[in-house]
């Protein structure tokens, strides 16, 4: 048995039983990855995945079992790598961010510079999606750690720290009839007009459906975007009323829109960091946290990361006051 054969099916699995684009991933022959798994099955006398002919269909209730120990298995190993490389040089090595374009644009950046200059030996990399493959990747180890408001809670082997909490505003035009609003908007006048927001699943989307839902009311959704920069470009256009995260608001760059306050419409979401309960955090992981969110010191992260219960870790940071943006 050997750890590449456990990456190989570990990976396999995690690409929806696709071999090619495992190989793809892994800068590898779809062939060999075919015979090393073969080779692997035929050493434990059982089948880790159903075949069709030569297709993949399914994973065998053992090979569940095997996958999933591969995948600690494999943890372990970063691990190895991680304290290793901490004891060598603790200043140096790579971090690997998985986030939503919103937190990348509007949250991270001067963050990351602070970090970079602090860090110059560490090569760091953002990758960008949905919230559910950015959990995806940061409980399958793809990444070092998760940034996001909604899917980290799907993850039993994520630890998930409130960082802040934010809302949205209603973006219109200079001249459009909300401009001059100086009271409360009502859902039932933004339901009004066309709505310009995000795709179901980001940056809080949810939280709309839900508000709109509870008051029977049912909007006309002109165009969803995951990113607040294209939102306002079209609410520039004319073509609707935007709804995003109050922080894409920039008075300076956006002073041909108005941004109308949301909260009271919408409530409160919290983003959160999500890391591997089994995973060996660095010391310029820990500062980086603690840059995005200064609540969360190193002994903060410990004592979260040694909590095996949700609740419990919602109770730590009950009496937390979280920034609000």
């Amino acid at each position: 048995m050997k750890l590449q054969q456990l990456r190989y099916i570990w990976e396999v699995a995690h690409h929806d039983l696709n071999v090619s684009a495992t190989a793809e991933s892994l800068f590898t022959s779809q062939p060999g990855i075919s015979k090393q798994i073969r080779l692997l099955e035929n050493e434990l006398g059982l089948p880790i995945f159903a075949r069709n002919g030569k297709q993949l269909t399914e994973v065998t209730p053992a090979g569940e079992l095997i996958i999933r120990l591969a995948g600690e298995i494999l943890g372990k190993v970063e691990n190895i790598k991680s304290i290793a490389e901490e004891y060598v040089d603790e200043n140096s090595g790579t971090l690997a961010i998985a986030t939503t374009h919103t937190q990348a644009r509007y949250a991270l950046p001067s963050i990351v510079k602070t970090f970079m200059a602090r860090y110059p030996k560490v090569a760091l990399t953002i990758h960008q999606g949905t919230p559910v493959q950015i959990s995806d990747q940061a409980a399958r180890g793809v990444t070092d750690i998760a940034i996001a408001t909604e899917a980290l809670e799907l993850f039993d082997n994520l630890v998930m720290l409130p960082c802040y909490r934010w809302s949205h505003c209603i973006l219109v035009p200079q001249e459009h009839p909300l401009s001059e609003r100086k009271d409360d908007l009502t859902l039932d006048e933004v339901a009004s007009y066309p709505l310009i927001t995000y795709v179901f699943g980001f940056t809080g989307r949810s939280k709309l459906d839900e508000a709109f839902a509870h008051k029977n009311l049912s909007p006309k959704v002109a165009l969803t975007a995951v990113d607040a920069d294209v939102i306002k470009t079209y609410v520039r256009l004319g073509l609707g009323v935007g709804v995003v995260a109050r922080l894409a608001y920039n008075p300076e760059h956006d002073r041909d829109l108005v941004a109308l306050d949301a909260g009271h419409l919408f409530g409160d979401s919290i983003t959160k960091i999500g890391l591997r309960r089994d995973m060996f955090v660095r010391r310029f992981i820990y500062d980086f946290i603690e840059l995005f969110a200064p609540h969360l010191t190193r002994d903060v992260v410990e004592q979260a990361m040694k909590l095996r219960d949700k609740q419990e870790i919602d109770a730590l940071f009950q009496e937390v006051d979280l920034p609000h943006y």
